[in-house]
């Protein structure tokens, strides 16, 4: 720019007829139209430019010399140039600096946000594809788990937290906590126990179930709770006979549809403590490595061998083998593929994400294996509740923890200091635990059950 605009004033002599044409060739900066007449200006300067060009010719030939007006120019030129480009990469390594060191790379399946920072599920840890699902409505489902028509379960692999505990006899029950589902069969629905109400309670969620325990159900009423109890505007009964009286279902299109016209637009959900998914990979790495690697000397042997520490994982209820859990370590997905301890894999429908309308799972679904990223097991205080029947679980306090991800385990405590709080995972030096991102199962352990790997 500087170039032409030299160019211009030492070639071009304008008389005052092309000089006032310049009016009609003005400059418009930023969109701003201010005329400048640059006629009388130019005129003056190419004057004073010729004189003094001629001035210097002539001295040059007094002198020997070879004329400098085309040098004169060329230097300049030059020296803009060099001057620009090194501003150019002072700015650039400025930005670099500044912005460079902030960036953080925690995965490329998700979206940023405005300020450039990526967002993370308060549910699972995992990357939102849209950052303004962080405080989707979430809701909270009681699952049977009986063998009375309770299997398989529909949608329940699109929970992003689940917690399994006795809820009679032996029989084991969920408390699934989904948030923006899809899956257009979700269910069985069934009753509600205080102890599922008191771990669903820190995430705000609408309590999804059908009926419940009394203690549950004055506790639900007293705590301000959301609350969806069987309701056919948002449920329908299933009609596969096998299912028995396990047929309450719902969909994720209906769960939305009651949390709308509930009002309920946002959950505040109080989230475990989570990886990000590069420090999960990061710990996965380290803990799977069959030798340290160490970038600064040749390393021995075939470091791309990995070895499992804990490759399978069996809890023990208790009571049937039907309702024990095992799990064994996928290395390719990293994952834990669960089956019952009677050998039978846990899989469960997993729909369409789309209106199917009141349909039958079987008839709309296909099977798959629940494989969550994290299993935790808690040991925990159990007792016969005053009614005899129904279990009665501690929720707050503190005891035993095992946490498995990453193909290895975390032995620690758990703790819970009043129902609204969430629970924190502490290892034995009492720091705490962050969970790997993805859908996590928490099994409660009676003291008479066990934990083997």
């Amino acid at each position: 720019m500087f170039c032409v605009i030299i160019e211009e004033i030492g070639e071009k002599t304008m008389d005052n007829k092309t000089a006032n044409n310049l009016e009609d060739d003005d400059f418009v900066l930023g969109g701003n139209k201010n005329r400048h007449k640059q006629a009388p200006q130019t005129g003056a300067l190419d004057r004073r430019f010729e004189q003094r060009t001629e001035n210097e010719i002539g001295r040059s030939k007094d002198f020997g010399e070879k004329p400098r007006k085309k040098l004169d120019r060329w230097a300049i030129c030059i020296i803009t140039g060099s001057v620009t480009f090194s501003v150019g990469v002072v700015c650039l390594l400025v930005a670099f600096l500044v912005f460079g060191g902030k960036s953080k790379d925690f995965g490329s399946s998700s979206l940023q946000n405005e300020g450039g920072e990526k967002t993370y599920s308060l549910l699972t840890g995992e990357p939102l594809e849209k950052p303004e699902l962080l405080n989707a409505p979430a809701f909270c489902i009681q699952t049977p788990n009986g063998t009375d028509g309770a299997r398989p379960q529909a949608g329940l692999n699109q929970a992003g937290v689940i917690f399994e505990a006795i809820a009679e006899s032996g029989i084991t029950r969920f408390a699934a906590i989904y948030q923006d589902p899809t899956s257009a069969v979700i269910g069985p629905i069934r009753s509600l126990r205080t102890y599922y109400l008191e771990w669903d309670t820190p995430f705000d969620c609408t309590i999804v179930h059908a009926g419940g325990s009394g203690d549950a159900l004055a506790a639900l009423e007293s705590g301000g709770y959301k609350d969806l109890t069987e309701d056919y505007k948002y449920m329908y009964r299933g009609s596969y006979a096998g299912r028995l009286w396990n047929n309450l279902f719902t969909s994720a299109k209906l769960l939305k549809q009651a949390s709308k016209e509930a009002g309920n637009d946002k959950s505040e959900i109080k989230g475990f403590s989570r990886l990000t998914p590069q420090e999960s990979d990061k710990e996965r790495a380290e803990k799977l490595a069959a030798k340290k690697l160490v970038i600064t000397e040749p390393a021995e042997g075939d470091t791309s061998e990995a070895k499992v520490k804990v490759p399978a994982v069996s809890l023990d209820l208790g009571g049937y083998a039907a309702f024990n859990v095992d799990y064994a370590y996928d290395a390719n997905s990293n994952t834990y593929l669960r089956s019952y301890g009677n050998g039978e894999a846990h899989e469960v429908y997993n729909c369409k994400a789309e209106d199917l309308g009141e349909v039958n799972p079987e008839d709309a679904c296909e099977l798959k294996q629940m494989a969550p990223s994290v299993v935790v097991a808690m040991m925990v205080e159990e007792s016969i509740a005053a009614d005899n029947y129904h279990e009665d679980i501690t929720t707050t306090g503190s005891g035993k923890a095992y946490i498995f991800q990453n193909g290895d385990v975390i032995e620690g405590t758990w703790g819970k200091t009043s129902v609204k709080d969430q629970i924190k995972f502490k290892n034995n030096s009492g720091e705490e635990i962050k969970l790997a991102p993805g859908q996590t199962i928490i099994t409660a352990i009676p003291k008479y059950g066990s934990v083997d790997f």
